[in-house]
Formats: structure tokens, C-alpha cells, sequence
């Protein structure tokens, strides 16, 4: 369904020196007009002259007043210092400057379906203010609430970390940190585009598994490493036997058969990646014996 929203107009004030100004002259020249007994011109500029001062107001830098006549929007002045406008016109300030929301941690469920905890800041600001005022409720409200769906639904899309069920190269919550957050930037664009808002940042500021599963997980990760850590050692060690029987070869300090060969790889391998000190032994005896 077709939804036909409201977009910001904007609205050139006038100078509010010049509307004092122009107050303080209708309300001195009312007064003159009074004391000659010109009762009712006195009175007229008199009034003028107060509904002149109520039509002023002031605005900072980025500070936004959205004028509104008898329910209808008329526009939105983005001008500074002391302004006028027509004293009818209602006129809500509205700060487009940039504004911290941060999202608290939640626990959630990644791709996996593994319970897991995660934060963000969200760095955010108004961009069209007819949309904020007019096309949500509370933009404030609609900020927080839609950051932490998106947050939610962010971390649904990934796993925590990398494993064999995911694909090569896949990316995940802990391993692909700057593609996850131009992701969660990019939902929070279209999240907000409905109240005017803008993203003008948004990182993960915290990630870790939940406590029931994180000592299990922190286990896994130990034998991964370690399953690591031996796959380096076996291959260093290959590499190191094989300079060895080609150096004993090239040098021919001693010719050893195929069961000598293999009894010869199989102590250096069992010295080269045992992860305890070897005890030597002294073969006292002849190479066969």
C-alpha cells in the first residue's frame, strides 16, 4: 500500500530585529496616538505592536522551528538567531543535530541458532523534520525501538564465528566486523526513512557468547587452536626429517634401508612433535642389534 507522506517545506522568516522594531514603533506610536485622545487608532497599534513581540522567537545553530497554523503544516525555518514569523503560526522546536543512541546488550540467537549477546552504538539525526513531526508518533521512541529490531535481525543473518557448516569464505559476526556493520547501517537507513531520520553511524560495541554457552564454546575454540597449532608442528616436522635422511644421503655418512629409513622417521617424528620432553637412550650395541 501507497502511503503519501509529508515532506519538509521550507519557510524564510523575517529578521526579528526588524519585527522588535516594528513592535516597538506601533506601541510608541499607539501610546502618543492615546495621550492626543485618538482612543481607537492608539489601541489598534498598541495591539499590533504586542502581537508584533509574540511572533518572535529564537532559534540556535541547528535548531529547527516547525510552524504549524491552526493545525496545518506551513513549514520549517532553518535560519538562526532571532527570528519572526506570523504570530499565529505554533512554532515547535525541533534539534537536527546529532544524537548517541545506545542499544544495551540483548541476547539473541545467531544463524546457528547459538544464544548470543551484542550491543551497538548508533550515532543518528533528523533529516527531514515534517517527517518526524507529522509521520510517527515519537521519532525518539521510533529510533530506539527500530535500532534494536534491526540490531536483532542483523545478527540472525550471521553466525558468531566460523565453522564446517558454513560455507568458504562466508561472513560472520566476529570475523567480517566491517562488512556486519556497513550492514547495520545500511538496515538502519531503511528502518528510519520512515520517520526523516538518517544514520550517520553505527558500530557493535559489544559481541560474546551467552554465559550458558560460553565455557563450551571457549573449549571448542581451545581444540581448534590446538588441532591448528599440531597441524603446523606435523608439518614442520616432515619438513625437518626430510632435510635430514637427504643430508645423511648427499654427505654418505650412513646408508640405511627402507626399515631402517622408517625407524629413523618414525623417533624423529615422535621427538619432533611430542609435547613432552624425549628421554635418549644409548644403543650400545651394532646398527642391527
Amino acid at each position: 500500500m501507497t502511503m503519501n507522506k509529508r515532506h519538509e517545506t521550507a519557510l524564510s522568516s523575517m529578521n526579528g530585529y526588524l519585527g522588535a522594531g516594528a513592535g516597538l514603533l506601533a506601541i510608541g506610536v499607539g501610546a502618543m496616538l492615546l495621550r492626543g485622545g485618538a482612543v481607537l487608532p492608539g489601541v489598534l497599534l498598541v495591539v499590533l505592536g504586542i502581537l508584533a513581540f509574540s511572533g518572535l522567537y529564537m532559534l540556535q545553530p541547528n535548531e529547527t522551528a516547525v510552524l504549524t497554523l491552526f493545525g496545518r503544516y506551513v513549514g520549517t525555518d532553518r535560519s538562526e538567531g532571532l527570528r519572526w514569523a506570523f504570530p499565529l503560526y505554533r512554532k515547535h522546536r525541533l534539534s537536527v543535530r546529532a544524537r548517541n543512541l545506545n542499544i544495551q546488550t540483548i541476547k539473541v540467537n545467531d544463524k546457528r541458532g547459538n544464544p548470543v549477546e551484542i550491543a551497538a552504538a548508533v550515532v543518528w539525526r533528523v533529516r527531514d523534520t515534517a517527517q518526524a513531526m507529522f509521520e510517527v508518533d515519537s521519532f525518539e521512541r521510533y529510533v530506539s525501538v527500530q535500532a534494536e529490531a534491526a540490531l536483532r535481525h542483523l545478527a540472525a543473518q550471521y553466525a558468531y564465528d566460523e565453522g564446517e557448516d558454513l560455507a568458504p569464505g562466508e561472513l560472520t559476526l566476529r570475523g567480517g566486523a566491517a562488512e556486519v556493520t556497513a550492514a547495520l547501517r545500511s538496515e538502519l537507513t531503511d528502518r528510519f526513512e520512515a520517520a526523516g531520520v538518517e544514520t550517520v553511524d553505527a558500530k557493535l560495541t559489544h559481541l560474546a557468547y551467552a554465559p550458558e554457552i560460553a565455557q563450551v564454546m571457549l573449549r571448542r575454540q581451545q581444540a581448534q587452536a590446538i588441532i591448528s597449532a599440531r597441524a603446523q608442528i606435523v608439518r614442520g616436522a616432515v619438513g625437518m626429517v626430510e632435510e635430514a635422511l637427504k643430508g645423511l644421503a648427499e654427505r654418505e655418512i650412513v646408508e640405511l634401508d627402507a626399515e631402517r629409513k622408517a625407524s629413523m622417521v618414525s623417533n624423529l617424528l615422535v621427538v619432533l612433535c611430542s609435547d613432552r620432553e624425549t628421554q635418549p637412550i644409548v644403543n650400545a650395541g651394532t646398527l642391527y642389534n
